[in-house]
């Protein structure tokens, strides 16, 4: 086993283990740890404890201190010039005639580095802007290059549930998504119902994916042959998460409506819902 405390950078980002050594900390403290591109700043999301060695990718950055009102105070310097460091950022994109959009600026809380995120249709030539960025702000200059749920995870906004954007207010990292779940959850695949502002599959289709996961593989598909308390029939129509299925009966050629634990499957259906041949009576 391994002592651990997990540190966020982000408000809405993801958590990373570090060594706390000797100090004893909390949720909700501020620390200074190091970190890959230099000293950072974060916040404790998990307290000490332990975990299991295979669950810490060593060697494990320690933990340097915990925040006093300086670091604090340099933090919030650096929000700052964060600010500026945009507008001027923007001028020089105008002035090189850049096919780029500037999307957020952040500086490393020691200010040894400059991060610059953007996004564009293809690939840019920014060689001569972070020539450019460093000759003013006379430190190393970053840029790069993100996607749109990246930009829709830092600039924030409202879905269309009327909510914020889940990556932005609780996801620390996305998941896959893709139009097999949304086909599964019986959503329309209109692209206006399942899109997100981003211009991808909405997140949300990811949250409940499990559960009709659980339900199709207990429940007769459309199409299916079952044997009812009143005979055989087809399924022709299914309300998954009610549990209720419409079939036609074969002889009567009339429909009626069970719940799937009335039923029993005799042979599963197309995915279409096109009928199965009906096998012979036992």
């Amino acid at each position: 086993m391994t002592t651990v405390c997990g540190v966020r950078f982000k408000e809405v980002g993801k958590v990373y283990y570090f060594d706390p050594g000797a100090l004893e900390l909390s949720a909700g403290d501020r620390v200074v740890v190091e970190t890959s591109r230099g000293t950072e700043m974060g916040e404790v999301l998990l307290g000490n404890c332990e975990v299991e060695d295979g669950e810490v990718v060593q060697p494990l950055k320690r933990v340097l201190r915990v925040a006093d009102a300086d670091d604090l105070a340099q933090a919030a310097d650096n929000r700052e010039r964060e600010k500026a460091a945009y507008d001027v950022c923007l001028q020089k994109i105008a002035a090189h005639k850049l096919d780029m959009k500037l999307v957020d600026v952040e500086f490393t809380f020691d200010r040894s580095k400059i991060l610059f995120y953007f996004t564009a249709d293809g690939r840019v030539d920014f060689r001569e802007l972070v020539k450019d960025l460093a000759s003013v702000f006379r430190t190393r200059i970053e840029l790069r290059q993100i996607g749109v749920r990246d930009e829709a995870k830092m600039l924030g906004g409202i879905g269309i549930c009327g909510r914020p954007f889940c990556c932005a207010s609780h996801m620390d990292e996305f998941r896959p998504v893709s139009i097999k779940m949304a086909k599964e959850q019986g959503l329309s695949l209109n692209p206006t119902k399942i899109t997100g502002t981003c211009g991808r599959l909405m997140c949300c289709l990811k949250y409940e994916q499990e559960a009709y996961e659980e339900l199709l593989a207990s429940t007769p598909r459309q199409g299916a042959l079952v044997r009812t308390p009143e005979g055989r029939g087809h399924v022709t129509a299914v309300n998954l998460l009610r549990g209720i299925l419409t079939v036609r009966h074969l002889h009567e050629e009339s429909t009626a409506d069970y719940h799937k634990s009335e039923v029993t499957l005799l042979k599963d259906g197309s995915k279409k819902g096109t009928p199965v041949a009906v096998p012979e009576e036992e």
